[in-house]
């Protein structure tokens, strides 16, 4: 089944979230800082080698993360700012541009990082920019998190590390991904879920077991998990197929193999989706936020910022398939 033109495909069915998230979205009162703190810190530790690339994906991390954290002081929205910046260009730069060539490649690469994250931090021979960053990110967190939530937080940036290789890995052989398996690892490649844990850890809050494994805090964060990886598919569909090569799998693509319809349809079968979430977790953020002054309030208020932040993010020039940052990922 052929695919429409990627130009077309901005002219498709989106999800009208303005009933569950209607915005204006709060922000944090740093974005500038930290757009001019995280050029700093690529400077130390330069991670990009295009200027403009470099300057997009500042901008983008910034403003994203302060709509991320709109009530985080200035050093936790820093923290965070740098980590994303991190991710989104090692994803950039070794898992999509490098990794679909040469996997194993990736690995090695993905092998240090994993080295680091067990807590092996010794410096050696062959570190680059990507690990002496993320050595200084990790020292910075063991500083500022409980051990619980540094924890969680090392565990979730593995599977983000081992999405991208997933990714990496299914680039040339899109039929081998199931659509019950992409919604599952979605959230991993979107990093959505490290987005939630760097919340709890620059809020300043953390919730009990109890309260974790809780059916309404599960059932919010699947559905801020999964609107977030959706909606994104959605946003960068046209970019995606407009730079030729392999389509990587997206919920669109998928949509289209396994119910056996047309791009229009998989976008709109995709909409009604992410509304559906969308409402879920409006629903739970609500329950949630009802009793002010404990520690699942905040985490309702820290999920609610989190799904408005991937909200604004797709209408960003970074998904413009003729913007100039087009080409970054």
């Amino acid at each position: 089944m052929s695919h429409t033109r990627s130009s077309d495909a901005r002219t498709l069915p989106m999800p009208d979230l303005r009933g569950s998230f209607p915005g204006p979205f709060a922000t944090s009162p740093y974005a500038d800082a930290i757009e001019e703190q995280t050029a700093h810190w690529l400077r130390a530790f330069p991670l990009i080698g295009s200027p403009g690339e470099a300057k997009a994906l500042c901008n983008i991390t910034a403003h994203g993360v302060a709509r991320v954290l709109p009530a985080a002081d200035r050093d936790g929205v820093f923290l965070c700012a740098d980590l994303f910046l991190w991710l989104t260009a090692f994803d950039d730069v070794h898992g999509e541009a490098e990794g679909g060539r040469d996997t194993a490649r990736l690995v090695r690469r993905i092998s240090h990082c994993v080295h680091l994250l067990a807590g092996h931090d010794e410096p050696a021979a062959d570190d680059d920019a990507y690990i002496a960053a993320l050595r200084d990110l990790l020292h910075r967190f063991r500083e500022r998190a409980t051990p619980a939530q540094y924890l969680r937080l090392t565990a979730h940036l593995r599977d983000n590390l081992f999405g991208i290789l997933w990714e990496a890995h299914h680039l040339d052989r899109p039929d081998q991904v199931t659509l019950s398996d992409y919604c599952a690892m979605r959230p991993h490649t979107v990093f959505v879920r490290t987005v939630m844990a760097t919340a709890e850890v620059a809020l300043g809050y953390e919730l009990t077991e109890d309260q974790r494994t809780s059916t309404a805090v599960r059932e919010l964060e699947k559905a801020v998990a999964d609107l977030a990886g959706w909606i994104n598919d959605l946003a960068s569909y046209a970019k995606e197929t407009d730079r030729g090569g392999p389509t990587p799998p997206s919920l669109p693509t998928l949509l289209i193999r396994h119910r056996e319809c047309d791009l229009e349809e998989a976008f709109r079968l995709a909409s009604r989706m992410c509304e559906g979430q969308a409402s879920t977790a409006r629903l739970r953020i609500t329950e949630l936020a009802a009793n002010s002054g404990n520690a699942l309030a905040d985490h309702a208020r820290a999920m609610e910022a989190v799904a408005a932040s991937y909200v604004w993010h797709i209408g960003h020039a970074r998904y413009d398939s003729f913007g100039e940052v087009g080409a970054m990922q």
